[in-house]
């Protein structure tokens, strides 16, 4: 008998209505009213995320993201600057203590990956996960420099046709393990990199090179245009394939539903935003 999940898809919401459901979630599953979950979102307006432990005003060009007309917010998770625009967001939400959830994070980002590994592969796509080979490279890893998420690789990069794909980020509260992450169809890497603050230029380019290097957005790879509706299709069957699982669907309570409404104006607060 598979394990049955909830899943759930909130398409299309502001920055802190998919912040609020996130963490929403985590308290659902830690006070044990639901069971594991994965869920689908996209974002309106197009929005830069920025990490928990993130300093908005030395790092960020906050007149820049006004100027363009982005969304701005704080994730509850670690991680740097990520520009939400053409993807799809994926989390997922499940108690650590899980039987096939592991003690660390890296093993357990791993696991969770397992089903964005198996959404690129029914795309069409060849995917597999990376190790770092030497202790040099491990090493490497623990020091990441810029502020820019998808250049920081995890212990496991998830490799697409050669390249480095999906950026997620998990965090650990109440008993439960928060993993979520962007799944990119196309990606504006100028735009992104127009909103942080550089030392110099030189730097800049140093940082948006490398970021090139390893960021890669579906349309990047595919030889046709991939719309997020084929997306939502392959990772959907690609969790449930991935983490070998069934689902059944998440309808929230009129007390769910207002806690949600209750984190919302924690997200919308500047004493959240600028915390640090």
């Amino acid at each position: 008998m598979k394990e049955t999940w909830h899943f759930i898809n909130t398409k299309s919401n502001d920055p802190y209505y998919n912040m609020a459901v996130d963490e929403a979630l985590m308290n659902f599953v830690s006070r044990g009213e639901i069971d594991p979950v994965i869920r689908f979102y996209t974002w309106n307006p197009a929005t830069l995320s920025i990490g928990y432990f993130q300093k908005l005003t030395k790092e960020i060009d906050i007149e820049k993201v006004k100027e363009k007309g982005y969304g701005l917010v704080r994730r509850a998770t670690g991680g740097r600057g990520v520009l939400h625009d053409k993807e799809l967001t994926y989390s997922v939400i499940v108690p650590e203590s899980h039987p096939n959830m592991p003690k660390t994070v890296t093993e357990a980002y791993r696991v969770i990956s397992e089903g964005l590994l198996e959404g690129f592969k029914s795309l069409g796509f060849d995917a597999y996960f990376s190790i770092p080979k030497t202790k040099e490279a491990r090493d490497k890893l623990k020091t990441p420099r810029s502020s820019v998420c998808f250049d920081a690789p995890s212990w496991y990069e998830l490799v697409v046709e050669g390249r480095k794909i999906a950026g997620s980020a998990q965090t650990r509260q109440k008993g439960v393990i928060l993993q979520h992450g962007s799944i990119l169809q196309d990606i504006d890497v100028d735009e992104l990199f127009d909103m942080f603050i550089y030392r110099n230029d030189r730097l800049k380019d140093k940082m948006k090179a490398a970021f090139v290097d390893k960021a890669v957005a579906i349309n990047d790879l595919a030889d046709r245009h991939i719309t997020i509706e084929e997306m939502e299709q392959a990772f959907h069957d690609g969790f449930k394939k991935g983490l070998d699982i069934e689902y059944k669907p998440l309808n929230f309570t009129d007390e769910q539903l207002t806690e949600i409404k209750q984190l919302e104006e924690k997200y919308k607060s500047e004493e959240w935003t600028y915390r640090k």
